[in-house]
């Protein structure tokens, strides 16, 4: 995967926008839905993304995927850093893109969540 397939299919998912959001870190492009983020990257390297987990089952990954590490800004219980090396496939990298999305849906209100289908 590299940049462009990355923004490429964070952009396609209803209701996202991109934005640089933080003063101090102009480098950071982070990916929202209705105002929350689900992934975030540096755009100067892609060497790595941020992605929201399933609490449950995030030590297991991180077990088994070394490209799995804590985050270093986020909630180590809920957020894992992706280390973009080679060692997992696109289509893994694709699917937790969809869960930190998915994830990021299922705490919008009703009303926002209506919003999103009707799109």
């Amino acid at each position: 995967m590299n940049i462009e397939d990355y923004r490429w299919y964070c952009l396609s998912k209803k209701g996202v926008t991109e934005s640089i959001p933080f003063s101090k870190l102009p480098h950071v492009l982070v990916f929202k839905v209705k105002g929350k983020m689900f992934t975030a990257t540096d755009i100067n390297t892609f060497d790595s993304f941020s992605i929201k987990c399933e609490s449950e089952t995030i030590e297991e990954l991180r077990v088994e995927y070394d490209a799995l590490q804590e985050p270093s800004y986020f909630s180590k219980k809920y957020w894992s850093t992706v280390v973009v090396d080679g060692s997992i496939s696109d289509k893994i990298l694709y699917e937790w893109l969809d869960i930190s999305y998915r994830l990021v849906v299922a705490k919008l209100t009703k009303k926002e969540q209506l919003e999103l289908e009707n799109l």
